[in-house]
């Protein structure tokens, strides 16, 4: 495993590609602009990060259209990923028309494997369905020309007799690499070796890792991973990322350095892209995972928020925290409705979502917690 002499195994050397153009700006109240987006892409890029993944598609319109064409222009898009949503298949070819339109080459489709999050999103926790839309979505792509990653979206608490049938399934319909997401982080160094082993068993199989820092072994996850067989480990800069954060680059590209003797990466650049990440996500200085900050628990999608043992490793309650809003300018109804739940504040959301987001856009999307969601009712009533 190491090129310094510790022990005997080959020397790991995963490829990388980061997500913070992606995960990182879907965290609860992070919006990256296009310059952003720009600068972390080509700072990525000369660090030596072989993919930049950068926004998501779900259909027409998508709103990280802005981010996906920066990037494109700076690195190109032979050097990007887009994330492209799967919840059927007349939904994926809108999504797909979409992901042409922005000229994506390489998509990372995201699709729900454990029952709980299949039977949230895909209206159905049926193996067999899965499978189907799997083979349907990956053709569907490779019929067009693109490189297709697919996830395993909560595949850590996917257990194998449903996981690999349905990576095989996909590697069957063509594609290119299957990316296990740790989307709820659950599994320790030891047993996500176990899982990779089962997946890089499938014949042709190119396994990427992408993992959740929670409980603090996203780092030991990857590289437990790549051990096992794993060619690809996703990371973002500073961590920065949902549910605790994610694999955070910097600490990986080090500790395959320093553990692994790899000197294929510039990491002169890790705290200029720190420094640049953190500013453009309006965290401040720093970025800290695990379950004990106010980002851990926080949320800006309401099925999250009505749906918390889905997207939890543990309740925020456990350990004295709670779960809360926090959002930008991606308002919606639903969204709005669990923040004055219980508040005494009565408005119609449907009229007054518009009018906060506008609001929000005037005033340049300061964070909104559910207190100031409920302050700016109030002051809706009185307009």
């Amino acid at each position: 495993m190491s090129t310094t002499g510790r022990d005997n195994n080959p020397p790991i050397r995963p490829r990388i590609s980061d997500a913070t153009l992606r995960d990182s700006a879907h965290m609860a109240g992070v919006e990256f602009g296009p310059k952003d987006a720009a600068a972390i892409a080509d700072l990525l890029v000369r660090t030596g990060v072989e993919l930049v993944e950068v926004g998501m598609v779900a259909g027409p319109g998508s709103k990280d259209a802005d981010l996906v064409l920066a990037t494109h222009e700076t690195v190109g898009p032979e050097r990007s990923m887009t994330l492209v949503v799967v919840r059927d298949r007349q939904q994926v070819a809108k999504a797909l028309d979409e992901a042409e339109r922005l000229g994506v080459k390489h998509i990372m489709y995201s699709i729900p494997t454990s029952e709980q999050h299949a039977r949230l999103k895909l209206g159905s926790p049926s193996a067999k369905f899965l499978n189907t839309l799997v083979k349907s979505a990956v053709s569907q792509a490779k019929e067009r020309g693109f490189h297709v990653t697919f996830s395993g979206e909560d595949g850590a608490r996917t257990p194998a007799e449903r996981l690999v049938p349905y990576v095989t399934a996909g590697f069957e319909a063509g594609a290119d690499r299957f990316r296990l997401a740790e989307t709820v982080a659950y599994l320790s160094p030891w047993q996500m070796e176990e899982v990779i082993a089962d997946l890089t068993a499938i014949d042709g199989s190119e396994i990427e890792i992408h993992s959740h820092n929670m409980l603090g072994m996203a780092v030991a996850n990857s590289l437990a991973a790549v051990r096992a067989g794993a060619q690809w480990i996703s990371a973002t800069v500073g961590g920065i990322g949902e549910r605790g954060g994610n694999a955070p680059l910097a600490e990986l590209l080090t500790s395959l350095r320093v553990i692994h003797g790899d000197t294929r990466f510039d990491l002169s650049h890790l705290t200029e892209l720190s420094r640049l990440a953190l500013k453009g996500a309006g965290l401040g200085e720093a970025f800290q995972s695990g379950p004990t900050t106010p980002h851990a628990f926080a949320y800006e999608l309401p099925g999250q928020l009505t749906h918390p043992e889905a997207y939890e490793t543990l309740p925020a309650e456990l350990v004295g925290n709670s779960r809360e809003v926090r959002v930008r300018t991606r308002l919606t109804p639903a969204l709005v409705k669990w923040a004055l739940a219980e508040s005494g504040v009565f408005v119609d959301v449907e009229v007054f979502t518009p009018w906060l987001i506008e609001r929000q856009e005037r005033e340049g999307g300061p964070v909104l917690d559910r207190d100031a969601i409920r302050k700016a009712a109030v002051d809706f009533q009185a307009a």
